[in-house]
């Protein structure tokens, strides 16, 4: 099991949102690099990061703050939020991201995701509001089944897909291990939970489904609930 401790990006500063909604950024840091480097004496191998300006705009937008990360950690990184074409994939790989993560590009035009990920490292990101793929930052509620979607890149040599329940991201409400589990059985890809992590109980019940490779780590760990230094201890 990866642990992927999450910054989320907005106007360069790091915070977590509640259920994706903008209005509900708490900020924990002026500073972003300054926590990355802290995840990486805790023992993180990944740290994932979404520029949520990005997200909206369509087009990364907190690269400063991204640039100072790579250059002042030796993590690895995985970014998302607002990639949306292969100028911009291998723009943000020229900087030094490890991995890209693909989005809202996915449900529009999945074989632009499967074109990409013959050439690049690319992981797609599955955002979903009560199983149904939310895109545009979760502005936007699509009509099409999260499922449905996993099996879109069951053959597509994606390095991974990210699975995000909506109503739980933020929320400290216990992460949703059936919903990761049925995009992991759908997909056949290697699967990271994201959304609604509390603390350990959450990553010893996706550990224990043998059938999920990864958890993202968001609010659990700023609010303190999970003590995060003490799980990659345990883990690595």
């Amino acid at each position: 099991m990866t642990l992927y401790p999450a910054i989320d990006l907005k106007d360069a500063k790091a915070v977590r949102l509640t259920k994706g909604m903008m209005d509900s950024a708490k900020i924990y840091s002026d500073e972003p690099w300054l926590l990355v480097k802290k995840f990486e004496e805790m023992g993180a191998e990944w740290v994932h990061l979404v520029d949520l300006n990005g997200a909206f705009a369509g087009e990364p937008k907190n690269l400063e703050q991204i640039i100072k990360i790579r250059q002042n950690c030796n993590v690895k990184l995985e970014l998302g939020g607002g990639i949306r074409d292969e100028k911009t994939i291998q723009k943000m790989l020229e900087i030094g991201i490890d991995r890209i993560i693909l989005g809202s590009i996915a449900v529009k035009n999945p074989q632009f995701v499967r074109d990409m990920a013959s050439k690049y490292p690319i992981v797609v990101g599955i955002d979903a509001i009560d199983g149904y793929v939310a895109v545009e930052g979760w502005g936007e509620l699509s009509s099409m089944r999260a499922t449905d979607l996993a099996k879109e890149f069951a053959d597509a040599g994606v390095e991974a897909i990210i699975c995000t329940d909506v109503g739980k991201d933020g929320t400290l409400g216990g992460v949703n291990v059936e919903f990761t589990l049925d995009i992991a059985r759908a997909s056949g890809v290697s699967t990271i939970a994201s959304g609604g992590v509390k603390d350990a109980s959450d990553i010893e019940a996706l550990i224990a489904t043998n059938e999920i490779d990864g958890v993202i780590i968001g609010k659990a760990y700023y609010e303190g609930t999970l003590d995060l230094a003490k799980m990659f201890s345990l883990l690595n």
